[in-house]
């Protein structure tokens, strides 16, 4: 069954790409991590409250929490990583670089946890994984490369968070149910996002607003939209993403997860009519294939 949650949570994190594009075309990126990071902490803590998981709150353990926090503070760098670098850059371009944490996510699982069943299979789907997204990174044009020349920065930092993210998440969340475990770390990442708005002085874009209510008046209403869209996204693949990694292999959960590389790119092509190269379609597909041989060989 929790193969059917990873999945879920591909889906809805591919989506969440292209919403968040739509989202911040004239949205400071930090400012929309904040504003949707509200929205997944209410979807989150909604389905604490479904499931009836708040007793358990006293039953955590100082370790769990702990191990909450810090995930929750790599989701938060990993988020404002991720979305100045889709700001910056195309989404078919920007989600490769950010899925390929999936490579140092296995191996940490590998090192940390010790899940070696079928390693050759395993690092095989890493290599392959490597080479499609090598094939996926291509040079922009110059004019283009003038205006997001920092896109590959951003996106390669969040890539590494993300890896962080998956390990830290998973001691995390032994032992706590999946649902509570993603409501708290969110209020991890609420906090950083906004205390981020806060340094970086950019609670609108005209750089004078004070509040929540006054920050939804600054961003148009169209961006808005998109950017709460992405939120319960998220929130929706946040939460078949841990119930999947408390059940299952963390080595095998994180590359489901990462084949929301292939909704992405879909939807920015359909959707937001990005071009897409040949040699971008065989990196992809080599993503694909490595992923799946892991998913169904492991």
């Amino acid at each position: 069954m929790w193969i059917f949650y990873a999945f879920g949570s591909a889906f809805f994190a591919g989506i969440t790409s292209v919403l968040a594009k739509i989202g911040i075309q004239k949205t400071d990126s930090t400012l929309a991590t904040a504003l949707r990071t509200v929205i997944v902490l209410i979807f989150s803590w909604i389905m604490v409250a479904i499931v009836g998981s708040f007793g358990e709150l006293a039953s955590i353990t100082a370790k769990s929490f702990c191990f909450l926090a810090l995930s929750g503070l790599a989701t938060g760098a990993s988020w404002l990583c991720y979305f100045r670098a889709l700001q910056l850059g195309d989404v078919n371009r920007v989600v490769p670089v950010d899925k390929s944490s999936v490579i140092l996510t296995i191996l940490l699982a590998i090192l940390v946890f010790g899940e070696t069943e079928a390693l050759a299979v395993k690092l095989l789907g890493v290599a392959l994984i490597a080479v499609g997204t090598f094939f996926m990174i291509e040079k922009k044009e110059t004019a283009t490369r003038a205006v997001g020349g920092n896109w590959f920065l951003y996106a390669a930092l969040s890539a590494v968070f993300a890896a962080l993210t998956s390990i830290l998440g998973k001691i995390g969340v032994e032992n706590v149910e999946s649902n509570l475990a993603t409501a708290l770390r969110t209020i991890v990442v609420l906090l950083m996002s906004w205390v981020m708005v806060a340094v970086t002085g950019r609670r609108t874009t005209a750089h004078a607003a004070v509040g929540l209510a006054a920050c939804l008046k600054a961003v148009p209403r169209r961006e808005l939209l998109f950017i709460t869209l992405s939120g319960f996204a998220t929130g929706a693949s946040w939460l078949c993403y841990y119930k999947a990694l408390q059940d299952g292999l963390a080595s095998v959960v994180v590359p489901i997860d990462k084949l929301s590389i292939a909704v992405s790119v879909a939807f920015s092509v359909f959707i937001l009519h990005e071009k897409i190269s040949a040699k971008s379609i065989w990196g992809l597909a080599l993503i694909v294939l490595g992923t799946l041989g892991m998913v169904f060989f492991s």
